[in-house]
């Protein structure tokens, strides 16, 4: 039948107002196109709606069934026109977030009680994944990305950056020695990734002056797989410093080569689909995990702080 909502204003504006030139005026359209919307209407209806005579309009029996009907459906949607209104102004909602677990374990979940307590009701969704994700097959809102962005149809803002450090622990350096120049990481057990393989070069000059590019000794495809293996001493890792903060802040992971290492920094964007007007709580989200970021002490710069 596929009604439209003009067809349905005007048939009620109509008999509000008591003639189509009334309801013309209200509506602000011309009398011919009030007109024509109820021609519409009575032909999607197959019925009539109101008897037209040259002193008034009267409804017919079907008329007066229908009227109870259009009123409902205004009034259904100047109801969502309210709540949507609402939901612009208080954020309420699912919120579906992801992000590679070192980020979310290391700075999001630390800022998901202040979050709750100044958004409640906004419902949370946390998930993890090691790899980029497509945001419309995962059901995702927002997703974190660490590194360089790729070519993409998703609008991404930019949250900060954190930089690269080579660290291991006190205890495998006990034990293997600490190295004094890049060629002597030769001698020494590797932790690097699984993939990208992008992310095994390392913030420090090879002998052509590029960055050193490792083979990993050993390999995870989790940067927080890979810290823990560097606390429990079975190699030198390089890691972004906001999951570190903490190890370096305890002395359990200290810096390797810190003299010569170069300040590289992994951008940190969230990335979400175009909209023609963001959704509040997606937009909250993002201005709260911005301001944040570069107060939390891990390690952080927030975009725009950058040197």
């Amino acid at each position: 039948m596929n009604l439209t909502l003009e067809e349905v204003q005007a048939f009620v504006a109509v008999v509000d107002h008591g003639s189509i030139t009334a309801a013309a005026a209200q509506l602000g359209l011309t009398v011919s196109g009030v007109s024509r919307s109820l021609g519409r209407l009575e032909s999607r209806l197959d019925t009539t709606l109101l008897q037209r005579t040259t002193r008034r309009l009267a409804l017919t029996e079907e008329g007066e069934a229908f009227l109870v009907h259009a009123r409902q459906i205004l009034a259904s949607v100047d109801h969502a026109e309210e709540q949507m209104a609402r939901r612009r102004q208080t954020p309420a909602g699912r919120l579906r977030v992801d992000a590679a677990s070192p980020f979310m374990l290391h700075v999001l979940v630390p800022l998901v009680g202040d979050f709750r307590r100044l958004y409640p009701q906004i419902a949370l969704e946390l998930h993890s994944s090691e790899q980029v994700i497509d945001l419309l097959e995962q059901r995702t809102d927002v997703a974190i990305r660490i590194g360089p962005l790729r070519d993409s149809t998703l609008h991404a803002r930019a949250l900060g950056s954190s930089r690269l450090q080579l660290l291991a622990s006190p205890a495998y350096l006990a034990v293997q020695g600490r190295p004094a120049t890049v060629a002597d990481l030769d001698r020494h057990a590797l932790l690097g990734f699984t993939r990208p393989d992008s992310l095994n070069d390392w913030p420090v000059r090879d002998a052509d002056g590029g960055l050193l590019h490792i083979r990993p000794t050993l390999a995870a495809s989790s940067g927080e797989t890979l810290r823990q293996l560097a606390l429990a001493g079975e190699g030198i890792a390089c890691l972004s410093d906001f999951m570190t903060g903490a190890d370096r802040q305890a002395g359990t992971l200290l810096p390797v080569l810190a003299e010569i290492t170069l300040d590289v920094r992994q951008p940190i964007h969230a990335v979400y689909y175009r909209n023609t007007q963001l959704a509040a709580r997606i937009a909250c989200f993002l201005d709260f995990v911005s301001d944040r970021i570069g107060a939390d002490g891990q390690g952080l710069i927030r975009a725009g702080d950058a040197r």
